[in-house]
């Protein structure tokens, strides 16, 4: 009722009402078979780790852990996103004394929100002081002992660089594919409040389905192809204080550069095998082997 009259709807509105309603319903409809057609897939399933990140060995060449590995509590995990990570200091002797480089990784999978968490986003909010802007620096990664294979990347078609792995548990050999892209990280420079004798640099970059990226924002990219059905990205982060009159982004090219040729190949071995995954993008998803 209104101002004591009711109000009655023209039946033609009626009718119009429900022929909206069908047609958005008949374009839903058709829109899934679409998709599914072309073998799009908007939504990503989760792909597990074939191994725990804690079984990379605290032994790599000269670089031994030390310490013992830093686990965050559950408000810290909440905001990484995360439980799948490791944070790992590693020290080798040399010529300019002891050389720390403290590794990261973390692992995400599925749906995959924002991405991530990274040093210019997080350290100064931390209350650090950034002294140079995130700059690509070319890792010293000497990858001519992995010859390619004979799977091939389903996006650029070419072949998966490989290596063989001694799993650290049953002492047998495996082999597994090492992603594409260039050995390069992302890096920024900080400063500690108050000390202006060092520099604190923070490193990374990611795999993501099988493929390299140290840009942030390409990762995406690379894990939310349409194609794929399912979807992983994996950061991999380095950190190092040097002295700040130092040439800081050689150092850091050498050590972090040598750490990561030494763990990639098991950093590899515990991640998702991609072109097994890759099979699974026109609906027959493979088992996943641990070894």
């Amino acid at each position: 009722m209104t101002g004591g009259r009711s109000v009655r709807f023209d039946p033609r509105c009626t009718l119009a009402y429900a022929a909206v309603c069908v047609t958005l319903a008949g374009s839903a409809l058709g829109f899934r078979a679409a998709i599914e057609q072309l073998n799009v897939y908007l939504r990503k399933e989760a792909v597990p780790l074939r191994e725990s990140l804690d079984s990379i060995p605290v032994v790599l060449g000269d670089w031994e852990r030390t310490g013992e590995d830093v686990r965050y509590g559950a408000d810290v995990e909440t905001e990484l996103g995360t439980k799948q990570y490791l944070l790992r200091t590693y020290e080798r002797g040399g010529a300019q004394g002891r050389e720390r480089v403290q590794l990261h990784i973390a692992y995400y999978t599925g749906l995959i929100d924002t991405v991530p968490h990274v040093p210019e986003r997080c350290w100064g909010a931390a209350g650090m002081i950034m002294t140079e802007q995130p700059h690509d620096v070319a890792l010293q990664v000497d990858a001519a002992g992995w010859p390619l294979g004979s799977a091939r990347n389903a996006a650029t078609g070419e072949p998966y660089p490989t290596t063989m792995v001694r799993d650290p548990v049953t002492k047998k050999e495996q082999l597994v594919h090492l992603p594409l892209g260039d050995w390069a990280a992302s890096v920024t420079e900080f400063q500690e409040q108050g000390d202006t004798r060092h520099r604190v640099l923070g490193g990374y970059f990611f795999v993501a389905n099988g493929r390299m990226t140290s840009s942030p924002y390409q990762v995406r990219n690379l894990a939310f192809d349409l194609t794929d059905r399912y979807a992983y990205y994996c950061k991999v982060q380095c950190t190092m204080v040097l002295p700040s009159d130092g040439a800081t982004d050689e150092a850091f090219s050498e050590a972090a550069g040598d750490l990561v040729r030494l763990a990639m190949p098991d950093i590899m071995r515990c991640l998702p095998d991609w072109p097994s995954w890759e099979g699974g993008a026109a609906g027959t998803a493979p088992t996943p082997k641990a070894g």
